[in-house]
């Protein structure tokens, strides 16, 4: 893996791509104006982050791309600057000024849907196993612009790790955050969601493991929420209370602590 700048290399992008690149202990290489297909070749690697004046993509040696974007977090995020609820934050019991960990974070949109809920006095840790994802989450969450002041200082405030969570949570000492979520990938995953499917190719797929709902409840003030598919056995497995929507495929389970 490598990063490089648009064919323009604005002095602005190639000095977030140095940045980045030693952040992600992976080489920057110059554009030159040369075919990401070649560069490719060139420097024998399967993935590229190509740092643009405003964003960031990562494109695979097969063409596949994924740009950060907010998605559907802000159409969620405009409601609740209406005043409308969120099933999410009141099946977790958000608050203003609450701590809380989005143990997969993936592309962050239920982490800034928290963030804008916590507040300015609260805290959302966003944690990433994949370098790919992390990569463009922490990029995109600095960068990405929707003149929405509120919905912009929300990115900015959330704090990204690059971790595995289980040892993110181990390293916590007991009830010390109010809120630990969970949304890994689907094992059977929902196709008609064209925004999750190129994730796949960079996301960690492995299933949660008990352990990491223990850790969860032992650091939690208040809840530990798991967003799996409606009929998904993850929710007995790991101990799960379900609050289902009869309108979506997606279930959310509760630990009320």
């Amino acid at each position: 893996m490598i990063i490089t700048t648009g064919d323009h290399e604005a002095p602005d992008a190639v000095r977030r791509a140095e940045h980045l690149a030693v952040e992600l202990g992976i080489p920057y290489v110059r554009r030159n104006r040369t075919s990401l297909t070649r560069l490719a070749a060139q420097q024998q690697t399967d993935a590229i982050f190509v740092i643009l004046e405003q964003g960031i993509r990562l494109i695979t040696s097969d063409h596949a791309s994924m740009a950060f974007h907010p998605s559907m977090s802000f159409v969620r995020a405009k409601r609740l600057l209406k005043g409308e609820s969120d099933v999410m934050l009141h099946i977790a019991k958000v608050s203003a000024g609450d701590q809380i960990i989005d143990c997969t974070a993936g592309l962050g949109s239920d982490s800034i849907v928290f963030s804008l809920a916590a507040g300015k006095e609260g805290r959302v840790t966003a944690v990433e196993s994949s370098l790919p994802l992390y990569g463009l989450l922490k990029e995109g969450l600095k960068t990405y612009t929707s003149g929405v002041k509120e919905f912009d200082e929300a990115l900015r405030r959330i704090e990204v790790q690059h971790a595995n969570h289980l040892d993110v949570l181990r390293a916590l000492p007991d009830k010390s955050v109010d809120i630990v979520y969970f949304d890994p990938m689907f094992r059977d995953p929902v196709m008609e969601s064209s925004s999750i499917s190129p994730m796949r190719i960079f996301a960690n797929g492995e299933s949660l493991m008990e352990l990491s709902i223990s850790e969860a409840c032992r650091v939690a003030r208040k809840t530990v929420i798991l967003k799996e598919k409606r009929d998904s056995g993850e929710f007995s497995r790991l101990g799960f209370s379900v609050y289902e929507r009869s309108h979506t495929k997606i279930a959310y389970g509760v630990i009320a602590l």
